[in-house]
């Protein structure tokens, strides 16, 4: 595999932008996707959340778009959360910029008028969920008459929160010719569905290596009183820098984060009872380091991509071995080392 973004065909001044930031080598899904991308081909990726994949498909978005009409983007991102929207626009941005590219994140529970009007004005590439896209086509604010490259970020995700029907309204609407890359943890089942009839003669590739696996996490079985839990949280999170933390409901998030500051640490919860903004709030001060603890739902932190998380905690039991996977992977991503904790009780 080539190991510079150079001999992978990206531009010198992309390279320069990434050196700045200290990315100097590509990782796997990178080294294998990027090439079939920059050619123009369909591409299959089956890659978890911090693979690499964004950096991939953004490096190609941007290497291959034009400057847009007002109304009319060049490029579109399809993405499942709102969360996972904004955190795509930001990784794009700056790789945008550097072309004079803009980038717009649009979901649902924000200002659908301020949202048209950006668009109305001109942005080259949307950062999409399927919902909102809808709500701004049919309000005549964004056209899909000018797109030549769309991405299907965490396609898996989309089939499971049930935004299918959504994603394939827009397909059916996007022009010929187009390119389009699929991401996704699974290549199986509805992603399939998606592939046979809206992907034509990808490449695909696949990254074994993104799976947690002992070798780059730590798993950790604690046995502890129920009186303890909280201070056991509190004493882990004292030790790192940013500290993870799942619970089952939203009451329990919430009455844990309460307990916890009373024990001195500083924390936010995440839930999908809080308003968006005030789910942004929380999310932008654990990933700026102002707070090093998290208290999460399962369902809000579906479709994150928090980098640096040093420790996931399981206060609540997971539902399955999946579940517990699928939080656990909140660490030791993209070649990085990680602990996950279980707490379970005494008898």
């Amino acid at each position: 595999m080539s190991t510079t973004f150079g001999a992978l065909g990206i531009s010198a001044d992309l390279v320069a932008a990434l050196d700045e930031v200290g990315i100097t080598a590509p990782f796997p899904v990178q080294s294998l996707t990027i090439p079939d991308l920059l050619e123009g081909r369909d591409v299959c990726g089956k890659a978890k959340t911090g693979s690499g994949k964004t950096l991939a498909f953004g490096l190609a978005v941007v290497e291959r778009v034009q400057r847009a009409q007002p109304g009319r983007p060049a490029a579109l991102v399809m993405v499942p959360t709102r969360e996972l929207a904004t955190q795509v626009a930001a990784e794009l941005t700056p790789l945008a910029a550097v072309r004079n590219l803009s980038v717009r994140a649009v979901y649902g529970g924000t200002d659908l008028d301020r949202q048209s009007s950006a668009l109305r004005k001109g942005v080259d590439i949307v950062v999409a969920t399927p919902g909102r896209l809808i709500d701004l086509i049919e309000r005549k604010a964004v056209s899909l008459t000018d797109i030549g490259l769309v991405v299907l970020d965490e396609a898996d995700r989309m089939a499971d929160m049930g935004f299918l029907p959504q994603v394939e309204w827009v397909l059916r609407r996007l022009p010929d010719p187009h390119q389009t890359l699929l991401f996704s943890a699974t290549l199986d089942s509805d992603v399939d569905h998606l592939i046979q009839t809206y992907v034509k003669s990808p490449a695909r590739h696949e990254v074994e290596s993104e799976a947690p696996t002992v070798e780059n996490m730590e798993h950790r079985f604690l046995k502890v009183h129920q009186m303890d839990k909280v201070k056991v949280v509190s004493s882990i999170a004292a030790g790192v820098f940013r500290t993870l933390v799942f619970v089952r409901t939203k009451h329990g998030a919430d009455r844990l984060v309460v307990q916890l500051r009373k024990e001195g640490a500083k924390a936010e919860v995440l839930h999908g009872g809080l308003t968006q903004g005030a789910r942004q709030r929380a999310l932008q001060r654990f990933t700026a380091g102002d707070v090093g603890l998290l208290v999460a739902t399962d369902v809000a932190a579906r479709g994150l991509d928090i980098d640096g998380v040093d420790v996931v905690v399981h206060f609540d039991p997971p539902e399955d071995h999946k579940a517990y996977l699928h939080r656990s992977g909140r660490t030791a991503r993209a070649g990085e080392t990680g602990v996950a904790v279980s707490l379970l009780l005494w008898d």
